[in-house]
């Protein structure tokens, strides 16, 4: 661990030894250091990389304050994983046909549902404390219209980016599925209207900020209630949109795979659901606080996460160790090395088609910019944070669905 010191601002602690530290993302470290309410200090996963506001791979532990913009548009981002019964053996050939059902059955990029598929009680108990939200709040989508339709037809899909279905095998070789995504456009237009409303606030109280998307709502004041409330509505949204779509990808795996799946349904075991973009009230040294994670996953003692590496190459699941001075947390995936205009510049399909090798998945220009080019070394990146974090398994991906 590196310890960042520098009078005027709190501490940044930072496990990045091993791994390359862009010198921008440690700039925008230190200005988060500088804010008012950092409590004791900011640290540092090893997956880190220049952020909106706020560095991806950054733990922010405050008092009396929340940055909307360090936790994000994505709010609730994270994954999921479970393993099944199967193994290697069970799979054909090809995994072509696989990935067209898989592709069918989550809808992926911008598409949706053209009927919602949550069951009808869970899409009425979403939208019911939405509206409480909406209430509060007008410049918000209108769940009275076309977006009350969106919310929860876009339930169960996942988005595009960086968002991914992956079919994997352990160690073991047992047949694993793991996802990634988050709370999709609803949550998208709650974390931009915040971040805008914590920018206002800035601006009506003449407070300077080395970055305006540093802008913060402070504990005690309505906005920052209303934010509370829309952010954990939106992190639980992010939790079920994951569960329906490991639910449905599941389903046409053991379709494809499973020999009895009419009559005896597929056993899994799923390993973790967690988040890697949010805030939540945690007690540290002590003390409680918010603790807003942006790019990296609880890791208390026992804790089960999942650090994914890049298409093509491994992805773990861990088990946390607890580490106090990361306030008990690890990294959230390898973490890009270069942007996505960068990569699009660096890397040709050709690069892209062997970096794939043996992995069924989009071989096309849309995806240079996710090629395992554009990300760190995960090995690199697993080996900064052996004191966060215990391998449980190791996980290489043999089919990626990308958004």
């Amino acid at each position: 661990m590196q310890v960042f010191a520098e009078q005027g601002r709190a501490p940044i602690k930072s496990w990045t030894d091993g791994v390359e530290l862009d010198p921008n993302a440690l700039g925008q470290l230190r200005n988060t250091a500088s804010l008012p309410f950092i409590f004791k200090h900011v640290a540092v996963m090893p997956d880190v990389h220049l952020g909106i506001g706020a560095t991806v791979g950054s733990v922010i532990p405050t008092k009396g304050a929340i940055i909307p913009a360090a936790v994000g548009v994505d709010i609730g981002c994270g994954m999921i994983a479970a393993r099944t019964p199967l193994t290697a053996s069970d799979l054909p050939d090809s995994l072509a046909a696989l990935r067209t059902n898989i592709e069918w059955a989550v809808p992926h990029g911008q598409n949706q549902y053209k009927h919602a598929v949550a069951p009808i009680g869970e899409q009425n108990a979403i939208m019911d404390a939405y509206k409480i939200i909406y209430d509060r709040h007008k410049g918000l989508p209108n769940p009275g219209t076309d977006w009350a339709g969106k919310i929860v037809r876009q339930l169960g899909t996942l988005g595009g980016g960086n968002h991914f279905i992956e079919v994997c095998l352990d160690e073991e070789q047992r047949v694993w599925v793991m996802l990634h995504s988050g709370s999709r456009g609803i949550g998208n237009k709650i974390g931009s209207y915040f971040i805008e409303l914590a920018r206002k606030d800035m601006r009506l109280h003449f407070i300077n900020l080395p970055d305006r998307d540093l802008a913060y709502l402070s504990e005690g004041t309505q906005y920052f209630l209303d934010y509370w409330n829309a952010v954990k509505w939106a992190q639980n949204y992010a939790l079920v949109n994951r569960r329906i779509m490991l639910e449905r990808t599941l389903d046409q795996v053991q379709r494809a795979l499973w020999k009895t799946w009419e009559t005896e349904p597929m056993p899994v075991e799923i390993a973790a659901n967690c988040h890697h973009n949010y805030v939540e009230r945690e007690n540290h040294f002590g003390e409680n606080i918010l603790v807003t994670r942006k790019g990296a996953v609880r890791a208390r003692l026992g804790d089960m996460g999942i650090i994914p590496g890049s298409m093509g190459v491994r992805s773990y699941i861990v088990r946390g160790l607890g580490n106090a001075e990361s306030f008990q947390s690890c990294s959230h995936g390898a973490g890009r090395r270069m942007s996505r205009t960068a990569a699009r510049n660096t890397f040709s399909v050709e690069d892209h088609v062997q970096a794939t090798a043996g992995v069924e998945c989009r071989k096309d220009v849309g995806v240079i910019d996710e090629t395992p080019g554009a990300y760190k070394d995960i090995e690199a990146v697993m080996a900064a944070q052996t004191d966060l974090v215990e391998i449980v398994h190791t996980l290489k991906g043999v089919l990626c669905v990308k958004g």
